[in-house]
C-alpha cells in the first residue's frame, strides 16, 4: 500500500525546503490567514480546504471529470484547478498541510512515479504528486486497491472494532436489523474511542452517543461480509448481500452515558433505550448515517440539500459511520 499522510511527507519531503509561507496558507495568494477563519460558517480556512478535498475525492471526482487511478489517486495538479477549490486559492503549500495536519489522516500523497524522467522527493510541482482520501467514497473504487483486507487467514483482525451513532437513530437501526452503508461504499468503524487516543480517533465522531461492538471474527466465520481497513487505520465493510452488518454479529452495545447501560450483548438485545434518550433530536445538521441502518429520518434542519428530514443521501461526512448528511461533508471523520 502506498504511504499515508504524515508518513508519505516524512518518507517523500525528507530534506525538501519547507514550503515558504505553511502557517499562513501559503505560497502566492498572499496573505489568506490559513488558520484563521474566513466565511465558511465561521470554519478556519485550512478546514474549509480540507472538506473541499474530502468532497472531491470522495463524491465528487467523476462529475468533476477527475481521473482517478485504481487506487484511488488524482493528479494534484488537475485537483487544483477545481471550481470549488479556485476561491479559496489553494496552492500546492495547503495540499500539504491537508494532508500531514489533518489529524484523522484523511489523505495520503505520493509522487507520481509513472512520470519520465521520474520526479524529485524534494519535488514542490504539483503535477509531480497525486493524492487521495484514504477512505469514506461514495464513488465507485475497488476496495482491493484502496484497502487492506481483514482475514481470519492473516490473523489481522482488530482487537476493537466499534461504530459510533446517536440516540437519535439507534431504534431505526434495530428496526432495520443492523447497520447498512447507505449512499457509501462501506459502513465504518473505528478500532478505539475518542477519550482513548487523545480525543480524535480516525472512523468515529467525537459526540458519538451509542457504541456498537461488532465480533468480525465471527463475522468472517460465519462468511458472505468482506473487511478491510484503510491506510488510516478505519475499519470498513460492504455489508452482506443487502449491504448490512446484521445484529447478529453484535457483540456488545452501550451508551456513551453511564444511565444508558447496555443495550445488546452477544447478538441479542438485553435492554432498551431510555426513553428520555429516545426523544432525543440528532444533533443539528445530520440526517440519517450512510453507515447507520434503516430507513429512519433524521430531525430537524440540515444545511443545503440535506433540509426537513435529512434523507440518506444529503448532508455531511458519512466516512464515520454516524448519522450525518453528505453535502455537510468530512468535518469530523
Amino acid at each position: 500500500m502506498s504511504p499515508t499522510g504524515e508518513q508519505a511527507l516524512a518518507d517523500q519531503h525528507q530534506g525538501a525546503p519547507p514550503p515558504q509561507s505553511r502557517k499562513s496558507g501559503g505560497g502566492g495568494g498572499g496573505s489568506r490567514g490559513g488558520k484563521g477563519r474566513s466565511g465558511g460558517g465561521g470554519q478556519s480556512r485550512d478546514v474549509q480546504v480540507s472538506k473541499a478535498l474530502s468532497k472531491l475525492l470522495r463524491h465528487d471526482a467523476v462529475k468533476a471529470g477527475l481521473e482517478l487511478d485504481d487506487e484511488g489517486f488524482a493528479g494534484v495538479g488537475e485537483v487544483l484547478q477545481w471550481n470549488r477549490l479556485k476561491p479559496l486559492k489553494v496552492t500546492f503549500d495547503d495540499i500539504l498541510t491537508s494532508v500531514s495536519d489533518n489529524s484523522k489522516q484523511r489523505f495520503a500523497l505520493k509522487l507520481n512515479h509513472r512520470l519520465t524522467p521520474p520526479p524529485e522527493p524534494t519535488s514542490t510541482t504539483p503535477s509531480d504528486w497525486l493524492i487521495r482520501a484514504n477512505q469514506g467514497h461514495s464513488i465507485a473504487i475497488e476496495s482491493s486497491a484502496l484497502l487492506t483486507p481483514i482475514t481470519l487467514e492473516a490473523d489481522n483482525i482488530p482487537p476493537v472494532v466499534v461504530h459510533g451513532t446517536y440516540y437519535a437513530f439507534y431504534p431505526s437501526i434495530v428496526a432495520s436489523g443492523g447497520l447498512k452503508k447507505m449512499s457509501r461504499n462501506h459502513i465504518h468503524f473505528s478500532t478505539g474511542l475518542p477519550e482513548d487516543k487523545g480525543g480524535v480517533v480516525s472512523g468515529m465522531r467525537n459526540d458519538a452517543e451509542v457504541l456498537i461492538y461488532v465480533d468480525v471474527r465471527k463475522s468472517l466465520e460465519e462468511g458472505g461480509t468482506s473487511w478491510w481497513v484503510s491506510d488510516n487505520g478505519v475499519v470498513l465493510s460492504e455489508g452482506d448481500g443487502e449491504g448490512v452488518v446484521g445484529t447478529g454479529v453484535w457483540k456488545r452495545v452501550e451508551g456513551r452515558k453511564k444511565e444508558v447501560g447496555v443495550l445488546w450483548e452477544e447478538g441479542r438485545e438485553v435492554g432498551e433505550l431510555p426513553q428520555e434518550f429516545r426523544d432525543r433530536k440528532g444533533p443539528s445538521g445530520k440526517g440519517v448515517s450512510r453507515g447507520d441502518g434503516g430507513g429512519g429520518r433524521g430531525k430537524g434542519k440540515g444545511k443545503g440539500k440535506g433540509r426537513g428530514k435529512g434523507r440518506e443521501e444529503k448532508g455531511g461526512e458519512a466516512g464515520e459511520g454516524v448519522a450525518c448528511p453528505l453535502e455537510q461533508e468530512d468535518t469530523p471523520e
